[in-house]
């Protein structure tokens, strides 16, 4: 980081931020610090790709095994854990680094939060273990009623706003607007210098290699001892293809259907997730580059040099 600038590597999930990540970090000494709402959770390990046991052993991760599987984990919790690990970093003379397609996460670190009014737990758990059992498609049937704005966003921040509206009568939409910005702290000020990696057409590609190394690693095996304590509306299970997975587990899937239907689910991920960061980085600092491009190691060299 320099002066008040933290960098950030971002991108649709399969694009390669990882792997340039932790180049970066054994060539330049820096903490990588995951900005990604999957990793979090303990023992969902190889269906959120999270790094391997040398890469965790060469570089300095954070925000990798946060929190149990049944825990409820929040951008701005996130945003909170991340400053402090931020300045962990820095006071162990590494760069901090930034890496992860979980965009609200890392909008969360930058823009003003507001305050959201208090919601009673135990209420809050039962219409969460309701939301768990409704496809994506009728959670979005749900909001496009209560709060069309919110219609096109991802389960996890579709729940959210589900939960705001029936739990405390306010719209979340409408509580967002009239925050006109009011933050809930002033926070650190720092300022987003991105790097957006994004293959284009071939993360198609990437997307069908990475899955088929998942499954060849071990996942059903991981979800088979998941599913022995794990309860079935945990919160961890929402990461894209555990679900799916448990129905291979359980024999309601067969090995080719289950892959399909991951691939497939991942792809649609990664189309809202290039929405968003298509859309929502503003007129921050943006470098993009396409890991499958011969230029693409001299153009990260250049970006990171920009704040050396």
């Amino acid at each position: 980081m320099a002066g008040d600038r933290v960098r950030i590597i971002c991108g649709p999930t399969a694009a390669g931020k990882s792997a340039i990540a932790i180049r970066l970090a054994i060539e330049y000494g820096a903490t990588i610090i995951s900005a990604d709402s999957r990793q979090i959770y303990r023992g969902f390990d190889i269906g959120t790709a999270k790094p391997e046991h040398a890469e965790l052993t060469i570089v300095p991760h954070r925000g990798i095994d946060v929190v149990d599987p049944t825990e409820r984990y929040s951008a701005s919790r996130w945003a909170g854990d991340a400053t402090q690990w931020i300045a962990e970093s820095e006071s162990a003379r590494r760069a901090p680094l930034i890496v992860g397609g979980t965009g609200f996460y890392i909008q969360a670190l930058f823009q003003p939060l507001f305050d959201a009014p208090p919601i009673d737990v135990s209420r809050r758990a039962a219409l969460g273990q309701w939301m768990d059992q409704l496809p994506l498609s009728e959670l979005r049937r749900v909001c496009s009623v209560i709060d069309p704005e919110k219609v096109r966003l991802g389960r996890v921040q579709l729940s959210r706003a589900l939960e705001t509206a029936l739990l405390t009568g306010r719209r979340l939409t409408d509580l967002q607007k009239e925050s006109g910005g009011r933050k809930v702290s002033d926070g650190p000020g720092w300022t987003p210098h991105y790097l957006v990696v994004d293959p284009g057409a071939q993360l198609v590609a990437h997307i069908e290699r990475r899955v088929d190394a998942m499954l060849a690693a071990g996942w059903v095996s991981e979800v088979r001892s998941l599913m022995a304590y794990v309860p079935d509306a945990a919160p961890a299970w929402r990461a894209s293809g555990y679900r799916v997975v448990r129905e291979l587990a359980e024999g309601a899937l067969d090995l080719s259907s289950a892959r399909e239907r991951i691939i497939i689910e991942t792809r649609q991920y990664a189309k809202r997730q290039r929405t968003w960061f298509r859309h929502q980085l503003g007129a921050a600092s943006v470098t993009r580059v396409n890991p499958d491009d011969p230029e693409c190691a001299a153009a990260v060299e250049r970006w990171w040099k920009e704040l050396t």
